[in-house]
């Protein structure tokens, strides 16, 4: 195939979104993967979609597939492997109430030019993208009034950059405290790029990531943690990865408008709380670890992480069964693909 693929999980029926992302994905001839869950209509029908239910999850054979917890969004994770076993160039995941722009589809770049931040510790990105003192869901609260290096001061270079945020506007991805005291919507600049390299933090989410090849096992969606955590916790991993291999994390302007589902923002807040308390911490704990370079690696890498949050309780001690599946299953894709 060798074609992007888009890659969401959703309980909804076809919707506004879901129909625009299929219309877009159909237009540009790049497979789309929707994983459902327990709660997914029985009869879910839409062109230009592959819907796979949990009964078609578990016949894909993949190890993940039949243990992974269902209600769950790690089950994410098998629409990430089946686009793999599709040779896709790259996976672009988004999420079931985001509207994509036309520069959604455009082609992505993975080396990129760009201002880069380096050896800043936690830095608020938004900062960068707006004025209006919003901040990433997952950054430390008391890294959320601390003003970033100016944009003008970062030095201009240039890296592979594997991983790749684009931004939301109107409903952007910001924490509960956020959402219960400030105002939305808001928007970011569209004339901005930022790069983060090796000692600079900021959390990323899954609701508008691309990831080349090279990237794909820290594509891992850990499921034995906070629904709220389980992508930025991935973040967190795959940032402290990514920069032992010498590769950038790219933020950029918004391709999508989010036009976010119900949301309880009190279980938002508390489901959030672990981060609050612990991604400081966690950061340090990676931070400390003695991993390897080199993308032949990053398998160990990724079981030396895990280990230490369950080690540190941070995430159930299930989560290593997961991430062996997770691994066998990345390592059969490799094969068939040779």
């Amino acid at each position: 195939m060798n074609q992007p693929c888009v890659v969401v999980t959703s309980i909804a029926a076809p919707n506004r979104i879901l129909s625009s992302l299929a219309a877009g994905a159909s237009q540009h001839s790049f497979p789309f993967y929707v994983i459902g869950d327990v709660p997914s209509p029985a009869n879910f029908q839409l062109d230009g979609c592959r819907f796979y239910s949990l009964a078609q999850q578990t016949d894909t054979g993949l190890k993940f597939a039949a243990i992974c917890p269902t209600r769950h969004y790690a089950r994410k994770n098998i629409g990430y492997l089946l686009a793999m076993r599709e040779h896709a160039s790259v996976i672009i995941e988004t999420d079931d109430d985001n509207l994509p722009r036309e520069e959604f589809w455009r082609p992505r770049v993975r080396e990129q030019t760009a201002p880069t931040a380096i050896q800043t510790g936690w830095l608020n990105v938004y900062a960068y993208f707006s004025d209006s003192g919003m901040w990433p869901r997952g950054l430390p609260l008391d890294a959320v009034q601390a003003a970033p290096p100016p944009y003008s001061s970062l030095p201009v270079t240039t890296l592979s950059c594997p991983i790749q945020q684009g931004l939301a506007d109107v409903n952007p991805d910001v924490d509960a405290i956020y959402r219960l005291i400030l105002p939305l919507p808001q928007s970011f600049r569209t004339d901005r790029s930022v790069i983060l390299g090796d000692g600079a933090y900021s959390p990323f989410n899954s609701q508008n990531t691309t990831w080349w090849p090279e990237a794909y096992p820290l594509l891992y969606l850990p499921a034995y943690c906070s629904f709220r955590m389980t992508d930025i916790w991935r973040s967190l991993v795959a940032q402290r990865i990514a920069y032992e291999n010498g590769w950038g994390v790219l933020y950029h302007a918004p391709t999508v408008e989010q036009e976010r589902n119900e949301h309880s923002l009190m279980r938002d807040f508390k489901d959030e709380i672990p981060g609050y308390m612990h991604n400081r911490e966690i950061m340090a704990a990676l931070a400390a670890l003695p991993l390897a370079a080199g993308p032949q690696h990053i398998a160990d890498n990724l079981r030396l992480c895990y280990a230490t949050l369950v080690h540190k309780e941070w995430v159930g001690p299930k989560e290593l069964q997961l991430l062996d599946a997770w691994l066998a299953d990345l390592e059969d894709v490799s094969k068939s693909a040779n």
